[in-house]
C-alpha cells in the first residue's frame, strides 16, 4: 500500500471548489431514469448520456472525480477514447462502484446487507488496470419501527471495512458510504441518533481492519428529517446537526467528506452543503458526491434528443458549478435563477 499516493488522490477528490459525480447507476436504476424521459435504456443511449456529462464544457472546473459503473468503465467516447482515459486527460479522477447491491439480511425483516466481497480482490485488480483510482461501496440503513438493529449496523460496518482494506491493499482509495435513508417519517433528532450509531460502528470496524484513514473518503448521509415527516427541519438546522454529528465521530485524519444527496432536490442538497461550509473551521473538507442532484436537470434538458445534447451539457455544468461554490460556502438560493 502506497499511503502517500492514496492520500494525494483522496485529497484531490475533495479539493475545494470541486466534488464527485456519481454516474454509477445500475442497469435497473438508469432504466428508471430513462423511463422518466420516455427513452429506451439501450447500451448506446447509456453511452451517449454518460458522454454528454463527461464531456460537458467547463464541468471539469467543478468535478474532481466520477464514479463509473462496470459497463461504463469499459465504454468509449464517440471518437474511440476509453472513458477513464478521457476523464484523466481532463484532470478528473476515474472511480468505480464495486458493491453488488443491498440484499435482504436473513432473519432481520426490513434490513439489508450489501453483497460483493467474494472475488472483490480480483475485480479491484482488473478495475485498476482499466484506470480506476478510487472505488465505492454503499451500505444502506433504513429507519423504521424497531430498526435499525445493532446487528444490521455492525454487519454493514464490517463489510464496509473489509472492502476498504481490500481497496487500499490494491492502491485504490475507498469511498466508504454508510447511507441512513431519508425515506421515512422520522425526525431530524432520530436521524442524528441513528447516524451517530452508524458512524461509531463504521469507524470502529475501519480501525479494527487497519484501514488508513488518510487514504479514504467518507460518503455519508446528511442529518435530515425523513421525507414523510410532518414537519421537516429548516436548512440551517440540517447543517448544524450534520456538522455536530460528524465532529463527534469522524477523525480529523480523514481528508474529506463527500455527501450523498439521498433523494434531496438539487437545490436542497446544494444549499445544505453551502450552509455547512459556513460553519468552519472544520477538520476535513466538506464536498459532494451527488448522482440525481447533479444529473436530474441535465437529463430532463437533454430528453434523449440529439439536438439537445449541448443544452444538457450546459445544465450539468451549471449544476456542478453551483455545487462547487457550495464547497466554499458561497452558494445562495438566489443563484438558481441567475444561473438559469
Amino acid at each position: 500500500m502506497n499511503l502517500s499516493e492514496l492520500n494525494r488522490i483522496a485529497c484531490a477528490m475533495v479539493a475545494k471548489g470541486k466534488g464527485i459525480l456519481a454516474a454509477d447507476e445500475s442497469s435497473g436504476t438508469i432504466k428508471k431514469r430513462f423511463d422518466s424521459i420516455k427513452l429506451d435504456s439501450t447500451e448506446e443511449h447509456r453511452r451517449t448520456y454518460r458522454e454528454m456529462l463527461f464531456t460537458a464544457p467547463g464541468a471539469a472546473e467543478a468535478v474532481s472525480g466520477v464514479i463509473l459503473y462496470d459497463e461504463t468503465i469499459r465504454q468509449k467516447t464517440k471518437d474511440g477514447t476509453p472513458f477513464p482515459a478521457y476523464l484523466l486527460k481532463q484532470g478528473i479522477i476515474p472511480g468505480i462502484k464495486v458493491d453488488l447491491g443491498a440484499k435482504p439480511l436473513a432473519a432481520f425483516p426490513g434490513e439489508t446487507i450489501t453483497e460483493g466481497l467474494d472475488g472483490l480482490r480480483e475485480r479491484l485488480i482488473e478495475y485498476r488496470g482499466l484506470g480506476a483510482r478510487f472505488a465505492k461501496w454503499r451500505a444502506v440503513i433504513d429507519i423504521g419501527a424497531g430498526i435499525p438493529t445493532a446487528f444490521a449496523i455492525s454487519a454493514n460496518a464490517h463489510a464496509l471495512a473489509r472492502y476498504a482494506a481490500l481497496c487500499q491493499e490494491n492502491d485504490i482509495v475507498p469511498i466508504v458510504e454508510p447511507e441512513v435513508l431519508m425515506d421515512g417519517g422520522h425526525s431530524l433528532e432520530r436521524c442524528a441518533q441513528v447516524t451517530e450509531e452508524v458512524l461509531a460502528s463504521v469507524f470502529d470496524a475501519l480501525f479494527a481492519h487497519r484501514v488508513a484513514l488518510e487514504g479514504m473518503v467518507l460518503k455519508p448521509n446528511m442529518v435530515i428529517s425523513g421525507k414523510k415527516a410532518p414537519e421537516r427541519a429548516a436548512p440551517e438546522a440540517v447543517a448544524e446537526a450534520t456538522v455536530r454529528v460528524l465532529k463527534r465521530h469522524v477523525p480529523a485524519a480523514v481528508p474529506g467528506i463527500a455527501f450523498l444527496s439521498g433523494g434531496q432536490s438539487p437545490q436542497e442538497a446544494t444549499l445544505h452543503l453551502s450552509l455547512m461550509n459556513r460553519l468552519g473551521p472544520l477538520p476535513w473538507a466538506l464536498s459532494f458526491s451527488y448522482g440525481r442532484a447533479l444529473q436530474d436537470t441535465a437529463l430532463k434538458a437533454w430528453g434523449g434528443v440529439a439536438a439537445n445534447f449541448g443544452v444538457g451539457q450546459q445544465e450539468f455544468a451549471r449544476r456542478a458549478h453551483l455545487n462547487g461554490l457550495a464547497t466554499t460556502g458561497r452558494y445562495g438560493p438566489e443563484m438558481e435563477s441567475r444561473a438559469a
